[in-house]
């Protein structure tokens, strides 16, 4: 691996950052780079509506290669897709630096969009994927059952899909495997109150299955000694959450963070 730094231990890829988010609005180059100079380059940008979508992609064109982008509608945006949804994302995801369609699935903790609207766009999002020949950047919350057979209806017929910020259990973790899914684990895992349970489950998870992210701004790691006074968290601070994964897991980092590594290259097609 080449690293940026003669300090970092190994190179690690995020795969889920919302940098778009007006959090960012004042120093986003200064996070890239932040992130870059602790191996953690490059940065994959999430996107959750088309807006964002289309910003994120404009944004990560500028960056040869250092930035890549998703295409994609959360659920809880759902409610706001229409007939030219599907030939909007089509269109930004044309673009070489987007890699994955989605952010795309099932959010039945808040129900922002009604179900029935989040099954149809997240259905449709998967034909796209399928048409485009991409892999799918997935969200799943509280929506198991249907997540799951909505997905066995495409068994077969995806090319690759990770499930996005796993905070399910045992059996739902099971399930996604068994589907042939990847796993991206964020800094849930360092939260002593509310991550326990994953911490304690992700040593199922094929090191050949793994990602890794942190979701920033969100999820600030809790565990963390100097966490920010904004609690705003970034890519920088994925080496503490994939050290937190290495030993929950109970695997050497250096080594795990390679085969992570080329795991996320593979996944997304980025020739490095």
């Amino acid at each position: 691996m080449n690293n940026d730094s003669s300090n970092n231990k190994y190179n690690l890829i995020d795969i889920g950052v919302n940098l778009m988010h007006k959090s960012f609005n004042k120093d986003r180059e200064e996070i890239i780079q932040n992130a870059k100079n602790l191996g953690v380059s490059p940065i994959i940008l999430t996107g959750t509506t088309e807006r964002s979508s289309l910003e994120a992609k404009k944004y990560v064109s500028n960056f040869n290669g250092d930035l890549f982008s998703t295409a994609g509608v959360h659920p809880h945006n759902a409610k706001d897709c229409n007939e030219n949804t599907i030939d909007n994302l089509r269109k930004i995801a044309k673009n070489p630096y987007v890699v994955a369609i989605g952010e795309c699935g099932l959010d039945y903790n808040r129900n922002f969009s009604p179900r029935n609207k989040q099954k149809k766009w997240f259905e449709r999002q998967i034909q796209l994927a399928n048409e485009l020949n991409m892999p799918l950047f997935l969200h799943d919350r509280e929506g198991y059952d249907d997540f799951r057979d909505i997905l066995e209806k495409y068994e077969g017929k995806i090319k690759n899909a990770v499930v996005h910020c796993f905070t399910g259990n045992k059996k739902e973790l099971e399930t996604y495997l068994d589907l042939g899914c990847y796993i991206g684990i964020t800094g849930w895992v360092c939260d002593e109150r509310r991550g326990k349970n994953l911490a304690n489950i992700i040593n199922i998870i094929p090191e050949d299955k793994l990602m890794v992210e942190t979701d920033a701004p969100f999820l600030t790691p809790r565990d963390m000694k100097n966490k920010p006074r904004n609690n705003r968290n970034e890519p920088k601070y994925l080496p503490h959450i994939f050290e937190a994964i290495a030993t929950s897991m109970g695997k050497d980092s250096k080594e795990l963070a390679e085969v992570v590594y080329q795991n996320t290259l593979n996944f997304f097609e980025i020739n490095r």
